[in-house]
């Protein structure tokens, strides 16, 4: 009896272990085996096709210049637009925690309303903002007597529109996280500071910011595991140009894996990816970790 009131706790679990096993982890195998082979178009009628070609793949890709151009694409996409992103996010969480502020319901769904917003509907509305004669930001640029800039067809300008548009895309998500750290602050901190002669500055400095570090510290992982993962942006607005100055690494995957069908070495890109992705989190973890010891 009591070995069957063990066994309760699992039998409740199983729908979900079955579905991660069957869908996460059985593809996840696939494919890093698959990027062991050569596996292309004619291997998907007859997997006797796939040929074992071991490190083939991987050393190809580190050869392959468009990878690597691909992969200092999506560097300047992360370390551009994240720092971006996660600063204008905290800049309006705070305007939206004041409490002299009016109406801030509304301002909080107006500003996430663009994170469940369709992204390729919201690219291909962007596209005509950015259209180089009839666009409305080369209008506006046009009252501060700009000339009208080619947006997307300017190899110089199509990775940071892409960033703007990223960051208008996102930034509601983590400003709703910012604002959720901001209301667990409590108030005798902010009391003791203003006591202690601190203004607005010094609150912020040695109030805000230290109790927002575990928010910040999970906002920045966030933030570089999605942006790591650009694709519907170029994919829908640029196709990966001009000059492929917005190829991303995961569009390079897909161009690989369903474009020319060389699956094999797509999966190599992917689980390529992955290690870039891992090896960044960690080195967040640890510095957060000999922050904290500090």
């Amino acid at each position: 009896m009591k070995h069957r009131k063990a066994l309760i706790p699992y039998f409740f679990l199983m729908p979900a272990l079955i579905t991660l096993l069957v869908f996460f982890f059985v593809p996840v195998a696939a494919s890093l085996l698959m990027s062991f082979t050569d596996f292309d178009i004619y291997a998907i009628g007859q997997l006797a096709r796939a040929r074992f070609n071991g490190l083939d793949n991987y050393s190809r890709l580190l050869s392959d210049p468009l990878f690597w151009k691909a992969l200092l694409n999506t560097a300047y996409f992360v370390f551009a637009g994240g720092p971006l992103t996660i600063l204008v996010a905290l800049i309006t969480a705070i305007g939206l925690n004041s409490r002299r502020l009016r109406l801030r319901q509304w301002f909080r769904l107006g500003y996430f309303m663009p994170v469940i917003t369709s992204l390729v509907a919201v690219a291909v509305v962007w596209r005509y903002l950015y259209h180089p004669r009839f666009g409305l930001l080369n209008y506006l640029l046009s009252f501060l007597n700009i000339g009208s800039i080619n947006w997307l067809g300017d190899p110089q300008w199509a990775m940071p529109a892409i960033i703007i548009l990223a960051i208008w895309k996102n930034f509601g998500y983590y400003m709703m996280i910012y604002l959720a750290g901001l209301q667990t602050i409590p108030d005798y901190l902010y009391e003791a500071a203003r006591l202690d002669g601190a203004n607005w500055w010094g609150q912020f400095r040695h109030v805000t910011l230290p109790q927002l570090a575990p928010t910040t510290f999970f906002v920045t992982l966030m933030t570089i595991i999605g942006y790591f993962q650009l694709f519907a942006e170029p994919y829908v607005m640029t196709q990966g140009g001009p000059i492929n100055s917005t190829l991303s690494v995961v569009f390079y995957l897909y161009q690989q894996g369903f474009r020319w069908w060389q699956m094999g070495y797509a999966s190599a890109i992917a689980f390529m990816l992955f290690l870039i992705i891992f090896l960044l989190a960690m080195v967040q973890v640890f510095a957060r970790k000999q922050q904290e010891a500090a």
